[in-house]
């Protein structure tokens, strides 16, 4: 019989391994975002491998929470740890509930905002026509879109187009996305992004492709679902982010961590964690700390949080705001 150190060593190498293989295929990925101003990327999108999708594209919603850095870590930047939202799974979500009050009261919208699920979609597809000068193009041409709902709604629009006869991942009838990159306000705007007025066919060479390669599921690049134990850990993350606190790796590391941060493997820390995710998060003096994590267009939909709340874009510069009022009347609401 395997005893402890030969399973964690294995389950270890396990896990290297699959770190490795996600870092060589992260490429796979078209940086649309990295596209210069004025140019242009033509993509075919393809229809997802999943019978049961109705779409060719998933919903991604994401958490980003800030922290003031790292625990230990004497560099003191501040870290930005993604974990998923409930909603994503169809399920209610603890901390997109709290989040939804604070938009009751326009003293906390600011914050609000700052800690609302945020949008994505994936897609997969060719790209046939690549202002990129992109380095180590992975083997397989049927690349993965993460589309920013700016993008998206511009997707979408297009579809309800009564003109529009065939999808556009019809394989003889298809039509080309034309991404165009502007800017509006010191961001990136695309919303002179269209659909191609002219269908063309997947060309041999593209079908070819996709016989060598298939198609992918678009639902297994999503976050797997979090479970109770794993819940409990968000939300703690969650309070510990808006209380201002560093990230700690000894009570979240085997769970979610920022990027570049392996996870850890030991269970007693896994355990420790899972522990103290069910007690209240101590209050901490909070500073107000910018996301650094590079937003390219992601448009924030946090008006569906009430029906008064405008929709903004999740990359408007934060502006410094009374954190002290705002952490105490969030503090106040909850008790």
């Amino acid at each position: 019989m395997a005893s402890l150190a030969d399973i964690r060593a294995r389950l270890k190498a396990q896990e290297d391994k699959k770190n490795t293989n996600f870092n060589a295929e992260g490429n796979s990925v078209f940086p649309h975002w990295n596209i210069e101003e004025g140019a242009t990327a033509i993509l075919r999108f393809l229809e997802d491998a999943d019978p049961d999708n109705p779409y060719f594209w998933k919903e991604r919603l994401m958490f980003r929470l800030p922290f003031n850095g790292i625990k230990g870590d004497p560099n003191n930047k501040t870290v930005v740890v993604q974990v998923p939202c409930m909603e994503m799974y169809g399920e209610q979500c603890p901390v997109l509930n709290e989040v939804r009050t604070w938009f009751k009261d326009p003293s906390l919208e600011e914050m609000g905002r700052k800690y609302w699920k945020k949008r994505s979609y994936l897609f997969q597809g060719f790209v046939r026509q690549n202002p990129i000068n992109e380095e180590g193009l992975p083997e397989s041409p049927i690349r993965r879109f993460v589309i920013s709902p700016q993008i998206f709604t511009l997707v979408k629009n297009s579809l309800l187009d009564p003109e529009i006869e065939h999808l556009p991942t019809d394989v003889e009838h298809g039509l080309d996305f034309r991404i165009t990159k502007g800017s509006k306000g010191g961001y990136a705007d695309y919303n002179n992004s269209s659909w191609a007025r002219k269908e063309t066919p997947l060309t041999d060479e593209e079908l070819e492709a996709i016989d060598k390669y298939g198609l992918h599921t678009l639902g297994d690049f999503l976050p797997a679902k979090p479970t109770p134990e794993q819940l409990k850990v968000i939300v703690e993350m969650f309070e510990a982010s808006v209380e201002g606190e560093q990230y700690d790796p000894d009570r979240w590391g085997a769970y979610y961590t920022p990027p570049g941060m392996a996870r850890t493997r030991d269970t007693s820390t896994a355990e420790s964690a899972a522990e103290s995710a069910s007690k209240p998060a101590p209050k901490a003096t909070a500073k107000p700390a910018k996301d650094v994590e590079e937003v390219n267009e992601t448009v924030n939909d946090a008006a569906e949080a009430v029906s008064a709340a405008a929709s903004v874009e999740d990359n408007a510069p934060e502006t410094p705001a009374k954190t002290q009022d705002i952490l105490k009347m969030i503090r106040d609401r909850q008790k």
